[in-house]
């Protein structure tokens, strides 16, 4: 590594999160020790680039549709996002600079744009719109005619290029730091692109590194978490998460984790509405105003999920300081632990599908591919070489999502190269997995656009591929010939073409337009209801709403429609402009719809009580005690007023005695779970009338109160022998070191002989080092050689049940390995056994901690503070009090026994092999 490369790589920032330091000192200073040894990379040169690609014969779509390559290296390299204008030109952001290679680009990573000029279905120009210093491996990319939106953390850039020639030139065109404050420089958990809404707002969000932004209303925003990770590089990030996880934003509320943000265009009057993901890597909203999004899993359990407004999507505690696995309960899967959705004020999850690593996703409308395919989500999945698809149907006040394969070069499933499936990293030459779509776009043409990374590895912040390169596939039905309308955002005519387009960030032209030329244009807008595509026809419905009172007048013609999305859509855009109206709320609080009255539920978030409480009590009427979605909007239209709401919905629903409620008034009770009903759970929790699922609710209910009352009262629930007994005291020793710390509960624990840390004795556990043991077994490429024998196998396996899990025997120590091998290739999973060390699950990572008395205990986790609980091979769970702890560290080894240490033979491992694959 030379010191000139390195003064070569560093550029001071605008916004000072790079120090003037000296570049040599500051490398050395600020990089993680693993990058400081290991040589850096040669600068990028795309002269000497060989591209890769993969084969278009592998592509499997629906019947009707193909897959052709738009553009491929050296046209673009490294693809993290993309959009497509007016013209059909798609802007590339490029990610060269991509985490330890962030000085192997030292003039800085570049916004492409390439174009198909003779309409052949290739694009045939590619040129540089900007290349700057400050981006590195920037997640977003919008283009809004001639301004180009640029997501780089801290900052959302706004490149204006005014003299129009596609080329970004300082002396001439305009930069402007439209926000900023996003953590996650050169961090995939951070800020990603914007999207244009169907009611004139831009839409973007930011992953779980968080950030604290000021809008240009002068409103600052907060949203942090637990998970605090250092740059990789020499940057910094804008704010110690630390000190601002927990806090409220200027709007009273409090945010955690990654987020949504909706706002105007020009920076004001930004909303939070949708919180506590892991790492959303995009949203797309369609011409209703529904949000979806995929998020990122720790480990195996990304989703695909509906985005209710204001949901809470559950992935840290709601102070901002825990894991999900710190308050993972007793017996809970990872899915439902990883996505609280045992907690009140977690929103659905959605489909959640296991291991991957979500990328870009959009809504599909209308366009090239034909009517079946109106209505569909489509989200990247590169961890699994595939484009999903989804046709959202409304199910009471949610969504069911049924999952397809939409595209895929892995029609086999043979994945490799994720995080999410351990192996070693040479285990990714199967062309099958080199297609990582990182994003999905459809161009006025009313084709699909798919960005390909192209890299035998995926996820963890790991990439091999060091061509950096990508490619542009298209979709469309067989023999498609591409027209893209010469839109004319001059004449009305042309500003109706761009609403009607098929590009979402395109169609947002058409709406400015309209807006701006006010009521004369009602005519027009009116005769889009008409259109028999119900998307189209929602765009005029948001439209009308800012055509003043002419236009407001036909909007509420709409929500007379027999149509219960068409209802919501004019309910959401009335209310988008003129704000909340206490008379059509109440018209639609006893609407049919549960989908209709979740709406009016969520605009009552911040209304005051006195208004808000009566229409809660009708909408509470309404819930058939099953719909979660239905109770979350419920709740989250009561937040901040809980005990009014609950006091009315009681006096209703309720009954003075708690044992007479119904199963329906128990669960809103637990949503709203205020300090009042602290007697009435603990009455249900107690009694022997009720079962023990209604017990168990009730102490639950408890657990999410914070004051001493519930925690006397979860104490009381403790020294009873019952089927709660357990419950209550998992949850005393939870709470006792983060909501409930202020009530000293340990003192009162070992009064009552429930917790007594001076009785505690705990057991030493050594995970044997893989490394200390003989090696016996050959190379895996011998091992694969050996014809192995699944009814072996699954007696073999049955060594592995002391830490794995399968077919329902065994223990939860490690990842189930139920289906696990239907996923891998033969050589990961041989690996897996041999080296377990190689390439560790999310999630797995383990801890050595040395008691004061000088144990050793290897394990996972579970629960740091006082006490600790950590689980060991083989299943034996430790409570084990802080104060018999003399320091603890993450281990650099897996926890699992190798095969060696289990005395397999090649054989064995070869029998395994075959069994884990079957099975």
């Amino acid at each position: 590594m030379s010191s000139a490369f390195i003064s070569r790589s560093l550029h001071p920032f605008r916004n000072g999160v790079l120090k003037g330091a000296c570049p040599l000192l500051l490398a050395s200073l600020l990089l993680p020790s693993a990058l400081l040894a290991q040589d850096t990379a040669e600068v990028f040169d795309p002269s000497k680039v060989e591209p890769q690609k993969v084969a278009l014969e592998l592509f499997q779509v629906p019947e009707g549709l193909e897959v052709t390559r738009w553009a491929v290296s050296p046209q673009l390299f490294n693809p993290t996002n993309i959009d497509i204008d007016h013209a059909g030109r798609i802007w590339v952001a490029e990610g060269v600079r991509y985490r330890k290679h962030f000085d192997r680009q030292p003039d800085g990573d570049r916004i492409v744009v390439l174009q198909d000029t003779d309409g052949d279905g290739q694009a045939d120009s590619s040129h540089t719109f900007v290349q700057d210093p400050e981006l590195i491996a920037p997640l977003g990319v919008a283009v809004f005619d001639n301004k180009v939106v640029v997501s780089q953390p801290p900052n959302l850039l706004v490149y204006t290029d005014v003299d129009r020639d596609l080329k970004f030139d300082p002396a001439t065109d305009t930069r402007e730091v439209l926000l900023t404050g996003f953590s996650g420089i050169n961090h995939d958990h951070s800020l990603h692109s914007v999207t244009a809404g169907p009611d004139g707002k831009w839409y973007f969000n930011s992953g779980n590194t968080g950030g604290m932004f000021t809008d240009k209303s002068g409103k600052t925003f907060i949203s942090y978490g637990n998970y605090r990770p250092q740059a990789i590089g020499p940057f910094e990030f804008p704010h110690d998460g630390a000190a601002y996880a927990g806090q409220a934003s200027d709007d009273g509320h409090v945010y955690v984790g990654g987020f949504t943000v909706r706002m105007n265009p020009d920076g004001t009057k930004s909303e939070i509405i949708g919180f506590n993901y892991r790492n959303s890597y995009e949203q797309s909203v369609n011409s209703f105003g529904d949000v979806f999004q995929n998020d990122n899993d720790d480990p195996p359990a990304c989703r695909v999920s509906w985005v209710m407004e204001y949901a809470n999507f559950g992935f840290c505690s709601n102070d901002g300081q825990r894991s999900w696995q710190a308050d993972r309960r007793p017996n809970q899967d990872t899915q439902t632990a990883e996505w609280r959705q045992e907690d009140p004020g977690s929103a659905p999850a959605g489909d959640v599908y296991g291991g991957g690593s979500p990328t870009g996703n959009v809504f599909y409308e209308n366009g090239a591919l034909g009517d079946d395919w109106i209505g569909t989500f489509l989200a990247c999945e590169p961890g699994r070489n595939t484009v999903f698809s989804y046709q959202p149907k409304l199910d009471g006040a949610g969504f069911k999502l049924d999952r397809s394969n939409f595209a895929t070069s892995n029609a086999a499933g043979k994945f490799a190269g994720s995080d999410y499936l351990g192996g070693s990293d040479s285990v990714n030459q199967d062309a099958a997995t080199q297609f990582r779509p990182s994003d999905v776009a459809i161009g006025p043409d009313g084709a699909l656009y798919v960005s390909d990374w192209f890299d035998g590895r995926v996820g963890g912040h790991q990439d091999l591929d060091d061509s950096c390169s990508g490619a542009i596939y298209r979709i469309a039905p067989k023999g498609f010939k591409p027209v893209v309308a010469n839109i004319d955002l001059a004449t009305t005519a042309g500003q109706i073409s761009a609403l009607k387009s098929p590009a979402p960030n395109v169609r947002s032209l058409g709406f400015n337009a309209l807006a701006a030329q006010g009521e004369s244009v009602i005519a027009d807008v009116k005769a889009v209801l008409d259109e028999s595509n119900p998307f189209v026809a929602a765009r005029a419905i948001w439209l009308l709403a800012h055509l003043g009172d002419a236009g407001q007048k036909a909007v509420q013609e709409v929500i007379g429609s027999d149509d219960e999305q068409q209802r919501i859509t004019a309910y959401r855009a009335l209310r988008r402009v003129n704000g909340f109206d206490k008379l059509l709320a109440g018209q639609l609080a006893i609407d049919p719809s549960a989908a209709v009255r979740r709406e009016v539920a969520l605009s009552l978030r911040d209304v005051d009580a006195a208004v808000a409480a009566p229409l809660l009590t009708v909408i509470a009427r309404g819930y058939d005690g099953r719909d979660r979605s239905y109770l979350e909007a419920f709740g989250t239209g009561a937040t901040k007023k809980e005990i009014d709401v609950y006091n009315a919905t009681k006096a209703q629903l309720g009954d003075d005695d708690a044992l007479k409620w119904s199963d329906a008034f128990a669960r809103i009770a637990w949503r709203l779970h205020p300090e009042s009903a602290v007697a009435d759970f603990k009455k249900r929790a107690l009694s022997n009338k009720l079962d023990d699922t209604q017990r168990k609710l009730a102490t639950d209910s408890i657990a999410f109160v914070f004051n001493k009352g519930a925690s006397d009262a979860m104490l009381d629930i403790a020294a009873v022998d019952s089927p709660n007994k357990s419950n209550a005291i998992w949850w005393l020793l939870n709470r006792s070191s983060n909501d409930w710390q202020e009530f000293n509960l340990m003192p009162e624990l070992t009064k009552r002989g429930i917790y007594d840390p001076a009785k505690i004795v705990v057991q030493e556990v050594v995970t044997p080092d893989p490394e200390a043991s003989p090696k016996t077994l050959p190379v895996i490429s011998e091992i694969l050689a050996l014809k192995g024998d699944a009814e072996r196998g699954k007696t073999t396996v049955q060594r592995c049940i002391m830490c794995h899990s399968i077919g329902g025997i065994g223990v939860e120590f490690g990842p189930t390995l139920n289906g696990w091998g239907k996923t891998q290739t033969r050589e990961v999973i041989a690996n897996s056994i041999v080296n377990p060390s190689t390439d560790i699950s999310h999630g797995y990572d383990g801890t050595e901690l040395k008691t004061k008395d000088g144990k050793t205990v290897n394990g996972l986790l579970i629960k740091d503070g006082n006490p600790l609980i950590i689980t060991s091979m083989g299943g034996l769970t430790q409570i084990i009090p802080a104060g018999k702890v003399e320091k603890k560290w993450k281990m650099k080894r897996s926890l699992m026994l190798s095969g060696d240490q289990l005395g397999l033979t090649a054989q064995d491992v070869a029998d395994l092999v075959e069994y884990l694959k079957a099975n």
